[in-house]
Order: structure tokens, then C-alpha cells, then sequence
């Protein structure tokens, strides 16, 4: 079953990327999946969104380990940058605080080995009204190394354009 994201979002896909549904493409903890399909080579390039409500101290970066921890248990992680990005006292979801990481992956496709890589940037909103409860956005891009060039501004793009829906 699909996920839904704990806050309203609304973002703009760059050309050449297309939807799909996240259980039909395997990702059912996702609230949403764009694939780019000029980039399929055995792998389709993909973005996926995510996210949930942490009633916890966990910090940023603290929450973009535990994503490290998990992808652990499928193969071997290799985190190549972090960093935090944003400010709490700015409005707006991009300017929110969080963390950027890039993860090197190595898991199997079909029984085959594959390496992939990951750009993760997650971010977090707390609740005003309750300030202990905060919602936590996932923004993935997954791609192949040799993809990587092909879809990284395309990425870069897509994170700039999302921002918190105040529509009811």
C-alpha cells in the first residue's frame, strides 16, 4: 500500500521524468515515484518521496544515519558526503532544516550484483502547535554511477521546487 507523506507537498518534475505508482514499482513505502526512462540500462533512474512524524531528539543527521543503518542490511553503504543544509527560522520546505547525503550501494538486481548511488536529502518540519512532534520528508535519487550525470541537475531542480501546500 502507498504511503502518505504527513504533511501536504507539492513539487514540479523535471521533463523526461514520469510517475509511476509506488507499489507497482516495488517502492511501497514511498508516497510517490518518478522513474526517467531515457535512462533505463538494466536500471531505471528514480526519485522517490517519503516521509513521517518523529516525536523523538533524533537530529537530522541522526535520521539520515538510521537510513544508512537500513540500506545496511541489504548490502554494503558507503556514505560520500553529509552535510546539514537549511535554517529553522526561515519559512518555506527547502529552507527547512535537514541533511544532504550522498550513499555508494552495493545490492543485487535479479540475483545479479549491482552498484548503485544515492542523493538523499532529508528535511524536517516541526509542528508549531506541538514543537516535541516534527514531520520528516525523504527525497531520494537512485541511479547507477554512469547514470548519475545524466539525472543529478534534473534532481537538483526537483528539490528546489518543493514546498509545503498550504491548499486544504
Amino acid at each position: 500500500m502507498t504511503a502518505t507523506l504527513p504533511v501536504k507537498i507539492s513539487f514540479s518534475l523535471p521533463d523526461g521524468w514520469r510517475s509511476a505508482p509506488p507499489d507497482e514499482v516495488g517502492a511501497p513505502d514511498a508516497a510517490f515515484v518518478a522513474l526517467h526512462p531515457a535512462s533505463i540500462d538494466g536500471f531505471t533512474a528514480n526519485i522517490t518521496i517519503a516521509g513521517g512524524m518523529r516525536n523523538d531528539s533524533a537530529t537530522m543527521r541522526q535520521i539520515a544515519d538510521e537510513s544508512v543503518r537500513r540500506l545496511g542490511q541489504a548490502g554494503a553503504v558507503e556514505v560520500t558526503k553529509q552535510e546539514e543544509v537549511g535554517t529553522p527560522d526561515i519559512p518555506g520546505l527547502t529552507d527547512a532544516p535537514g541533511v544532504v547525503q550522498n550513499l555508494r550501494l552495493a545490492t543485487t538486481l535479479h540475483g545479479e550484483p549491482l552498484e548503485l548511488v544515492q542523493s538523499q536529502v532529508y528535511l524536517g518540519l516541526e509542528d508549531v502547535d506541538r514543537p516535541s512532534q516534527r514531520a520528516v520528508i525523504e527525497l531520494v535519487l537512485t541511479a547507477k554511477p554512469e547514470q548519475l550525470a545524466e539525472v543529478l541537475d534534473d534532481f537538483k531542480q526537483f528539490v528546489r521546487s518543493v514546498r509545503a501546500d498550504e491548499r486544504s
